[in-house]
C-alpha cells in the first residue's frame, strides 16, 4: 500500500511540475511598449541650429521658385536668404580658428552670388549664380558638421547648354530640376526630373547614452 501510495505522489509530483511549466512558459512577457527612438544629438546651438534651418528654408524656396521660372519668387527668396545668411550665428564657431575662418570664406562667398542673383536681370544668368552659390553653401555646411538634418547634393548632367552640369541642394532625394525646370522653352516640363543626388550632407548623430 505504502509502494503505490509512492507512486501516486511521485506521479502527482510530475503532473503538478507539467502544469507549472507548460503554464509559465506560454505566458507572454508584460508589455513595456515601444523601444525608445534615439533622439538626435547636436554640437551646436540651437540658435546656431536655427539659424541654419532659416538659410536652408529661403534656398529651398529660392530653387523651386527657379523650377517653376518665376523671377519675382526668385529675387524675393534671394533677398530672404541673404537677410538670413548676414544673421547666421556663425560667431560660435570661434573656438576652433580654422573651421570659423574656412567658414566665413564660404559664406562671404555665398553672400556675393547670393547678390548676384538678385543683381542679374535674366533667369539663365541667375541661374549660374546659383550653381556658384550652391558650391559655396555645400561646403559651408561641411565644413561647420550641420547636424540637423540630410541634405541631398543633387545633378543636373544638363544645366548649361544641354552639356554642363548643375548643382543645387535639397532636403529630398526626390528630384525637381531649378535649372530645366517646369517652363523649358524646348523641354517644358518633360525634363523636371533630370538628375539625381550625387552625394549628402549627413552629420546627425543618435544619443546611444539613453539620456534626452
Amino acid at each position: 500500500m505504502k509502494k503505490i501510495l509512492g507512486i501516486l505522489g511521485i506521479l502527482l509530483l510530475l503532473f503538478i511540475g507539467y502544469i507549472w511549466f507548460f503554464y509559465f512558459r506560454g505566458r507572454k512577457s508584460p508589455d513595456k511598449g515601444p523601444k525608445p527612438v534615439p533622439v538626435s544629438v547636436s554640437k551646436h546651438s540651437p540658435d546656431f541650429n536655427r539659424s541654419i534651418d532659416s538659410v536652408l528654408h529661403a534656398y529651398y524656396s529660392m530653387t523651386e521658385a527657379f523650377v517653376n521660372w518665376d523671377t519675382s519668387l526668385v529675387n524675393k527668396y534671394a533677398s530672404q536668404l541673404k537677410t538670413t545668411l548676414d544673421h547666421l550665428r556663425i560667431n560660435e564657431l570661434q573656438k576652433d580658428t580654422l573651421i570659423y575662418e574656412t567658414s566665413l570664406a564660404f559664406l562671404a562667398n555665398s553672400k556675393a552670388e547670393t547678390d548676384n542673383i538678385l543683381q542679374q536681370p535674366a533667369l539663365d544668368k541667375k541661374r549660374e549664380a546659383l550653381n556658384s552659390l550652391t558650391d559655396n553653401l555645400r561646403t559651408l555646411f561641411i565644413t561647420v558638421k550641420y547636424d540637423q538634418g540630410k541634405i541631398y547634393y543633387q545633378e543636373c548632367p544638363m544645366a548649361f547648354n544641354d552639356e554642363i552640369p548643375g548643382y543645387w541642394l535639397s532636403s529630398s532625394n526626390a528630384v525637381r530640376n531649378p535649372y530645366l525646370g517646369t517652363m523649358h522653352p524646348k523641354y517644358k516640363s518633360k525634363m523636371l526630373e533630370c538628375g539625381g543626388p550625387r552625394d549628402t550632407i549627413n552629420f546627425v548623430q543618435a544619443d546611444t547614452t539613453g539620456k534626452k
